[in-house]
């Protein structure tokens, strides 16, 4: 049998206060690795069992209840630890663009990109100011299926006097023979 892990009194104390007003799973699952074994004698493996988790993951959990890590959201893995511009300077940034969008004009990405650029001080990627729009809810307009300057009377007779086939009857004649 294992070693039982050695808790004091204060930890344990801690540790059902922590459980008694965990509002997330972890904060409960890092008190439970603690009180678990320390009230039932269950071994690591039991105790993972009985977690939900890999045993590896308890020894994790233990530590961080040990040394009292409150996860901090700046800390937490994902978000947007690279940004360029906050979400509220990009809106601020956008601002321009959305008014000459109301006012109906045609919005093109290289401006933007050259804007953006000019205001971080360095060069970006153009992917980057397409996500930027689209974070924003901006959506690339896709352009119509007609040209607008196409004769859709022209094209109907077009495909009403087509000749179909080939030879002699549609009125083609063969260039390869002598």
């Amino acid at each position: 049998m294992a070693n039982p892990v050695p808790f004091t009194e204060e930890e344990l104390a801690a540790a059902e206060c922590m459980a008694a007003e965990a509002k997330t799973v972890q904060t409960l699952r890092r008190s439970l690795a603690v009180l678990i074994p320390a009230r039932t004698g269950a071994t690591l493996p039991t105790t993972a069992t009985l977690l939900g988790v890999k045993p590896n993951r308890v020894v994790v959990l233990r530590r961080e209840f040990r040394t009292g890590i409150r996860r901090d959201p700046e800390k937490q893995r994902g978000g947007r630890h690279h940004q360029l511009l906050s979400p509220d300077e990009e809106e601020a940034f956008l601002a321009p663009w959305v008014e000459r969008a109301k006012e109906g004009g045609v919005l093109v990405v290289p401006p933007i990109h050259q804007a953006l650029e000019d205001r971080v001080g360095h060069r970006v990627p153009r992917s980057t100011v397409y996500r930027l729009l689209a974070r924003h809810g901006w959506r690339k307009i896709a352009p119509d299926t007609r040209h607008p300057k196409a004769d859709a009377v022209a094209q109907d007779d077009f495909q009403k006097n087509f000749r179909t086939g080939s030879g002699k009857r549609s009125g083609l004649i063969r260039n390869d023979r002598p």
